[in-house]
C-alpha cells in the first residue's frame, strides 16, 4: 500500500508565493507519474500539473512560468512552487501518483492541503 500526504498549504496574498509538498510514502514501485489537481469551491476539479521521474513538467496554460514543479526522487517527494498566486486559486490542492507495480498502474491520491487567498 502506498500512503500520499500533501503539505504547505495556507494563507497567502494576491501575488504572493507559496510552496505545497507531496510526499509518498509506503510499497512504491515504479512512478510512472505524479500529478497535481486543485478543486475550488463550488467547482470540479481541475489538471494543475503532471511530473515524471526525469523532472520534466507539463502545466495547464494558465500557471505556466508562475508555478513550477520540482520532484526529489530519493525522498519520494515533489514540490509544487506557486508564485503570484490569484485569488481565484483558492483551492484544496491534491497530487496523485501514478505507481506501476509491475503488473498494473494505481492511482494514489493524498488527502489535498489548502490553499486560501487571504485578501
Amino acid at each position: 500500500q502506498v500512503q500520499v500526504v500533501e503539505s504547505g498549504g495556507g494563507l497567502v496574498q494576491p501575488g504572493g508565493s507559496l510552496r505545497v509538498s507531496c510526499a509518498a510514502s509506503g510499497s512504491i514501485g515504479k512512478i510512472m507519474a505524479i500529478r497535481w489537481y486543485r478543486q475550488a469551491p463550488g467547482k470540479e476539479r481541475e489538471w494543475v500539473a503532471t511530473t515524471t521521474t526525469d523532472n520534466t513538467t507539463n502545466y495547464e496554460d494558465s500557471v505556466k512560468a508562475r508555478f513550477i514543479a520540482s520532484i526529489d526522487n530519493a525522498k519520494r517527494r515533489l514540490h509544487l512552487q506557486m508564485n503570484s498566486l490569484k485569488p481565484e486559486e483558492t483551492a484544496v490542492y491534491f497530487c496523485e501518483w501514478e505507481i506501476y507495480d509491475g503488473v498494473k498502474k494505481y492511482d494514489y491520491w493524498g488527502q489535498g492541503t489548502q490553499v486560501t487567498d487571504s485578501s
